[in-house]
């Protein structure tokens, strides 16, 4: 078994990328899961996910586009995600929202 601290940093790279990709695969199909329920819980939803791309990118100066990043988290435009599969915020959601982001 492999000591996840003698990986060489293009390995640890890599591995980071595919959990990555795995977590945003996920979200695409728990779309029953909404993101308010992810910051209250978690304190992170797919728009963390989405901003944490295009400030990862902007590191490396390349200038990612926030709807291109927004739509690879999504797997569609937001506009229709969000029309297909948010629902409104029910009272409790948002009391917990800003009792945690107040």
């Amino acid at each position: 078994m492999t000591d996840i601290q003698s990986l060489d940093e293009q390995t640890r790279i890599e591995l980071e990328a595919a959990a990555f990709r795995t977590l945003v695969a996920h979200l695409r199909e728990r779309t029953d899961v909404q993101n308010i329920d992810l910051m209250n819980l978690a304190g992170f939803c797919r728009n963390c996910l989405y901003k944490y791309y295009v400030a990862a990118a902007a590191e490396k100066d390349i200038e990612l586009q926030y709807e291109d990043a927004r739509e690879r988290v999504y797997g569609m435009p937001y506009s229709e995600w969000k029309a297909t599969y948010q629902s409104e915020a029910t009272p409790e959601q948002a009391a917990a929202y800003k009792a945690t982001h107040g």
